[in-house]
């Protein structure tokens, strides 16, 4: 049978077919870049065919919103289908739920992602496993796959950060990892000890809560119940927390594993306490490691890319180019990589759906422009037409209520008080790089929850930061924030 994408050479090479790949895919063919999408998988939809392992998201979608489904405003009340062009190919994930919960269970996502696929004509060579990658004479990729070598001079990886990853504690190799763990039931009775306090951890607390006689998670950092609380993971975590305070079966340690014993009954966990000093051991008939995940990166180090988060990340520039790889990039949850300013506290949500679907077109646009002279099509603004655009971009625009503090709306100012749109960039970038006069307008987040707009002006090559006064319906557009918005331009 024809392969849809035979090996050979291709401008752009996109290795992923999760959410990650399956965007920028469709965004490369919207400008015209031809590339070839490669998956070992036989089906769209990357690790949602198989994670979260109880089956239920965290990232919310609502099927009814402030706004209509298929407006670009509506992105902000649904952070799981992906983007498009057509209205008919968005939200294509609150079309899929049965709306027993605001976040979609795993299958629901799946068949968003397939559908996805089908109808915006995303196009992938499954079955096609990469294995490994090396450079041409003339500096370009060769990617050795399953199906043969395809030869790219952009080579796009979105596969993740799913390889399994234990941390460094001797005895934790007896440990089975989050993915191996079995159905809730399989815990009846027994006391479980997870390695672990963040997500998935706490997502297996609340899975065997109705099961499980004694549930333990044991990290050195103690849960911010204060983060939690303005984040959409909370519901995980509450449940098992509350628990804990009323003096349930659940134990939240703050410890630091020093080593983990394999016994004939179980497991001993050997600790020390960080919050309160004090050596700590506890006995389990079970342990899980919910120690997190890392990127599969294969030979990539061999090319120069660079890694953090003890190894598990690629290291990535603004544009998500891999740093010691020119012509490497990767997409999807792996884009974490590149953290941003964060200069009022919280950051972007790039491990989320929500999140890398936007740095995803952020991404093939700069990779389009720098590496084959496409430059999307941008508009001019008049002068009249400046603050309001800046306004509703502030209230409204999807990209930057998901991605605070690292995308940004850019507008080139022009003589008269005209501007032109410069697109969506990483904040960093404009901060950081050369550039004509501009504005640059974002939202921030900082540490107590208070959410504001944020402008960066620059003129005569100087960047200037104005923080916009928060407002408790985010009602940007006003006219307050318009008069606020035309001085500052003026000035």
């Amino acid at each position: 049978m024809a392969l849809i994408h035979p090996p050979g050479a291709y401008p752009v090479v996109v290795v992923g077919s999760g959410p990650g790949g399956l965007q920028t895919s469709y965004c490369l063919s919207r400008l015209g870049i031809r590339h070839a999408v490669l998956s070992a998988d036989d089906a769209p939809g990357g690790m949602f065919r198989s994670l979260p392992i109880f089956g239920r998201l965290l990232s919310w979608s609502k099927p009814d919103a402030p706004f209509e489904p298929g407006s670009r405003e509506y992105e902000w009340y649904d952070h799981n289908s992906l983007l498009a062009d057509d209205r008919a190919h968005r939200a294509l994930v609150p079309a899929e739920m049965d709306r027993s919960f605001a976040v979609p269970s795993r299958p629901e996502m799946e068949r968003g992602l397939a559908a996805f696929a089908a109808s915006a004509g995303v196009r992938v060579q499954y079955g096609c496993r990469w294995e490994s990658t090396r450079r041409d004479d003339d500096g370009g990729l060769v990617l050795t796959t399953t199906e043969g070598e395809y030869r790219c001079r952009v080579a796009v990886f979105a596969l993740g950060v799913t390889d399994p990853w234990k941390s460094d504690i001797p005895g934790i190799e007896h440990v089975p990892h989050y993915v191996e763990t079995l159905e809730p039931r399989a815990y009846e009775g027994k006391r479980v000890v997870v390695i672990g306090k963040r997500n998935s951890g706490f997502e297996i607390a609340d899975g065997l809560l109705p099961w499980a006689r004694q549930v333990v998670l044991v990290s050195p950092r103690p849960v911010q119940t204060s983060v939690l609380a303005l984040a959409s993971v909370r519901v995980r975590y509450m449940q098992p927390l509350e628990d804990a305070g009323l003096g349930g079966g659940t134990l939240a340690l703050d410890a630091a594993i020093e080593r983990v014993e394999r016994t004939a009954d179980g497991f001993r966990i050997h600790a020390h306490g960080t919050t309160r000093p004090g050596e700590i051991e506890v006995e389990a008939d079970a342990a899980l490691a919910a120690t997190g995940f890392r990127a599969p990166l294969l030979d990539l180090g061999e090319l120069g890319v660079q890694t953090v988060a003890q190894g598990r990340i690629p290291a990535l520039t603004p544009f998500w180019e891999a740093v010691g790889a020119p012509g490497v990039y990767f997409a999807g949850n792996a884009t974490q990589g590149a953290a941003g300013l964060r200069r009022h506290g919280v950051g972007a949500s790039s491990p989320a759906v929500q999140g890398f679907r936007y740095n995803a077109r952020v991404l093939v646009e700069a990779i389009a422009e720098r590496h084959f002279g496409v430059t999307p099509p941008r508009g001019s603004l008049g002068p009249g037409e400046v603050a309001p655009f800046v306004a509703h971009e502030l209230a409204h625009g999807p990209d930057l209520w998901a991605q605070k503090a690292y995308l940004a709306r850019v507008l080139t100012l022009e003589s008269g008080g005209a501007a032109r749109d410069a697109g969506v960039q990483p904040l960093a970038h404009f901060v950081d790089a050369p550039g004509p006069d501009a504005v640059a307008a974002t939202v921030e987040m900082n540490a107590a929850g208070s959410i504001y707009p944020v402008l960066y002006v620059r003129r005569g090559g100087s960047v200037s930061e104005r923080v916009l006064d928060p407002d408790p319906q985010h009602a940007y557009s006003g006219p307050r924030y318009l008069a606020e918005l035309e001085g500052l331009l003026r000035s």
